[in-house]
């Protein structure tokens, strides 16, 4: 017995090792980000580069750049005023995420806070879908950041090249204006890319679990163990709650500064004699369009996860309804068990469905609809099957912010709270009502 025990730990320690190797190896291009953007804060110098570096760009450039650089005297079509939107949305955004970030990588390392440890664990299924979504992170980051970066780049070069500032420097003015467009440009792409980084982070975790949730579906095709099927669905349950605990203030904060950001937008664009065009209102609109599609990703994932949660409990009554329909179930007692016995095959219980209405279904639709349930009615109890699905029912599992369900009910709300908002505002501005 104690040479088993020996063989099985270092089963475990091997399986382990492998992941921790796998894990480095994956997360080398996420370490290299993260240096690069100076959020690394593994040790005390790097600690004192990422505060200064975030002082630097987040705070201090954004100051000098509204209070000194926005030209409020210029006219026509250099005047920004709205500028002072832009950089409070961007520097609000920016603090919050930096924060998080910060934390996390302090607190609980890359490697523990994605869940790295817990692979070995897993089907070989959940570790290569999560395999591919680690290479297609930093791919995502790029597609959000790099346009928008490139688009204000482009206006950030013809303010500065149309002579709407004069910084002499060396006494030079083409030095100067070079030199402060070159720290408002980094200062834009700090900013943003900290509020994309945290995002996507935040998409990464939430996919784990979906592969999680997707291949703790695949249970109903076997004979389930409910001890087992309790097991896995207390360890997933755990496993959303330290998700939900660790972004909810992250989600809750972004949440609040972006609907002010937008509502302060619509505010001072429909106001009485205010003049909007592509040059005055165009960074105004980027700087939308970019918080607008990190609270996208945010609540995206949130409520995809709580679909994918809830959908199980339809799963289990599905699957117990197919095996309290079984000829065979126990239950019933007109087939003796040595009867039961001879007829031990799986009989599968599928729907019928017209294969031209799956376009009618949507993009909502996942693997877990489409599980192919097995009745195994002669093993397990009625009683059991309904204390599963009883148990599913009462505990519904997904993200939280502060004990509020991110679902699509939470969503309904939240549009129907954001659009009295609006149309308050509206009329308040232009009568509209």
């Amino acid at each position: 017995m104690g040479d088993d025990e020996k063989q099985v730990l270092l089963n475990q320690k091997k399986a382990l090792s492998r992941c921790i190797s796998y894990a480095e190896d994956e997360l080398k291009s996420f370490r290299t980000c993260l240096k690069y953007m100076c959020v690394d804060q593994s040790n005390p110098w790097r600690a004192c580069l990422s505060w200064f570096m975030f002082f630097l760009l987040g705070i201090l450039v954004p100051f000098v750049s509204h209070f000194w650089l926005a030209c409020k005297d210029c006219d026509g079509n250099l005047h920004r005023p709205f500028d002072g939107v832009v950089q409070t949305s961007l520097t609000s955004v920016a603090t919050v995420s930096f924060l998080g970030i910060s934390t996390i990588v302090r607190k609980y390392g890359l490697r523990r806070h994605l869940f790295l440890n817990k692979l070995y664990s897993e089907s070989q299924k959940v570790r290569d879908g999560y395999r591919i979504q680690l290479q297609r992170s930093l791919k995502i980051l790029a597609v959000f950041v790099l346009p928008c970066f490139a688009v204000d780049g482009a206006y950030k070069i013809w303010w500065y090249s149309s002579g709407a500032a004069k910084i002499p420097i060396f006494g030079n003015v083409y030095v100067g204006n070079a030199i402060a467009c070159i720290f408002e440009l980094l200062s834009w792409l700090y900013r943003t890319s900290i509020f994309f980084l945290v995002c996507v982070v935040y998409r990464l975790v939430c996919y784990l679990q979906i592969l999680r949730l997707q291949d703790f579906a695949h249970v109903f095709q076997e004979e389930p163990d409910v001890g087992k099927v309790l097991n896995d669905h207390f360890r997933i349950r755990r496993h959303l709650q330290v998700i939900s605990h660790r972004y909810r203030a992250f989600i809750l904060c972004s949440l609040v500064f972006i609907t002010f950001s937008q509502l302060s937008t619509l505010l001072n664009t429909t106001r009485p004699h205010a003049k909007v065009n592509v040059y005055l209102a165009g960074e105004l609109a980027l700087c939308s369009m970019t918080l607008m599609a990190g609270l996208y990703i945010l609540l995206r994932s949130a409520t995809k996860i709580t679909h994918r949660a809830q959908s199980v409990t339809s799963l289990a009554a599905k699957w117990h309804i197919c095996a309290t329909l079984h000829p065979f179930d126990e239950v019933d007692g007109k087939v003796s068990r040595e009867e039961n016995n001879s007829h031990s095959h799986v009989i599968p219980i599928t729907v019928n469905e017209d294969s031209s209405e799956d376009d009618d279904v949507g993009d909502d639709h996942d693997e877990i609809d489409h599980i192919r349930i097995m009745s195994y009615a002669q093993t397990i109890s009625f009683r059991k099957r309904q204390a599963l699905v009883t148990y599913f029912e009462n505990n519904r599992a997904g993200i939280t912010v502060y004990g509020f369900m991110l679902d699509r009910t939470y969503l309904h709300t939240m549009f129907g709270i954001e659009m009295s908002l609006v149309l308050w505002l509206l009329g308040k501005t232009i009568g509209f009502s």
